[in-house]
């Protein structure tokens, strides 16, 4: 992490980098995962990113992004339930221009950046994650890269779906807001979507096809 550096803007002016979210929700040797919270109008600090990243929207609002070395700023719409992989970029900022909060969850996958630990991997060939139900499970595939795979479950009020991690580790974030989870499930571990009572955002399940 880079919080406190120093980096110097193209007109000369001196910019101590902050943290790239607000708080971290969870972490280990393979990926660390943010919040990060914008209210209406708040502007996120100047940042720079070691490690490719993906970012799951929780709540959206019109948002531009900022960069410290004068690029045009790039507007962004997200969709909540949606995703993006980003590989690291220039320093930059978020700002939410919108009216009403934003809210992702940022996993640094640490394996392919700066910060890789050189942990060897363990896993056994275990074959692909998938659910332990029958019939037609509500997912869609929202990012699919060789780095990573992002599924969005959208179970019925009261359904629940139990996932089975293959080969491959996956992080599992609850999407509502009054639940907003995150759990890291080991190859070979399962994990049982929580029923709710209500129909609510979700469920994005991120897949590491890197580890193999």
């Amino acid at each position: 992490m880079t919080a406190g550096t120093t980096v110097q803007a193209p007109d000369g002016t001196e910019v101590v980098l902050g943290e790239i979210g607000t708080r971290v929700l969870l972490e280990n040797s393979r990926v660390r995962v943010w919040e990060v919270s914008l209210a209406p109008g708040e502007a996120q600090g100047w940042h720079l990113h070691h490690n490719p990243y993906v970012v799951l929207c929780l709540a959206t609002s019109p948002c531009h992004m900022d960069w410290l070395d004068g690029s045009p700023a790039r507007q962004l719409s997200e969709t909540v339930g949606g995703s993006v992989y980003r590989p690291v970029s220039p320093v930059h900022m978020l700002t939410n221009d919108g009216d009403s909060p934003y809210l992702n969850r940022l996993i640094e996958l640490l394996d392919l950046g700066e910060e890789a630990s050189g942990e060897p991997y363990t896993n056994a060939a275990m074959g692909e994650g998938s659910f332990a139900s029958i019939g037609e499970v509500p997912a869609k595939v929202v990012i699919d890269d060789p780095d990573v795979q992002v599924l969005h479950v959208t179970p019925e009020p009261g359904e629940s779906y139990t996932w089975i991690a293959g080969e491959h580790p996956t992080l599992i974030a609850d999407l509502d807001l009054n639940t907003p989870d995150v759990t890291y499930l080991q190859p070979g571990e399962s994990y049982d979507l929580p029923a709710k009572t209500t129909q609510t955002n979700g469920f994005n399940l991120v897949e590491l096809r890197y580890y193999s």
